[in-house]
């Protein structure tokens, strides 16, 4: 990817979030029918849940390289398709990243850099990967060059007190940075 394709500031977020697809597509090829009832580490939510959660925030992370979020949700897809439809969106939101030409995203009345909006999304995406390995029994730490980039954004949430999140646990200062994300987020990436 160059400069030249990108939005002004969105190279290093483009990135981001491509190697952040990358691992939860990974997750997602470890779904079977069995897994879509077992719990998930977001609290009272099944994989079903956190699947449907998923294409919603896929959809809306999709509508914001046009320039705003609603922040509506949308009726899930069937469950048989629901985690192929997800695979078709992820590929679908960076090409629509990879032609937005605003400089800001409005999202609900609050304008954001692009480049913060794409490191949400690969937050966002890449912890919902590591819920689903984790759901599935197929639990691999998030690559630690991804967590390193991730630390910051998860810091800012944690430190925000967003409620979208499960608040954030105590963790040993010496952990991987893969540790310290999934803790501020209110994850305990071990038993």
């Amino acid at each position: 990817m160059s400069a030249a394709t990108a939005p002004d500031g969105m190279v290093a977020g483009l990135d981001l979030l491509q190697r952040a697809l990358d691992y939860t597509s990974g997750a997602l090829a470890t779904i079977t029918c069995a897994d879509v009832d077992r719990p998930t580490p977001c609290a009272g939510w099944s994989l079903a849940d956190l699947l449907a959660h998923m294409e919603d925030a896929l959809d809306a992370f999709s509508e914001a390289a046009d320039g705003a979020v609603g922040l509506s949700s949308a009726a899930p897809t069937p469950l048989e398709t629901r985690v192929q439809s997800l695979q078709v969106k992820a590929c679908s939101l960076l090409a629509a990243w990879m032609n937005a030409d605003q400089p800001s995203v409005d999202v609900g009345g609050h304008p954001l850099a692009v480049d913060a909006i794409a490191r949400i999304a690969a937050l966002e995406i890449a912890v919902h990967g590591w819920d689903v390995r984790q759901s599935t029994g197929h639990g691999r730490p998030l690559p630690e060059p991804l967590a390193t980039a991730l630390l910051p954004s998860a810091l800012r949430i944690a430190l925000a007190g967003d409620e979208r999140f499960a608040p954030p646990l105590p963790v040993d200062i010496d952990e991987s940075a893969g540790v310290h994300v999934l803790a501020l987020l209110g994850r305990r990436p071990r038993p």
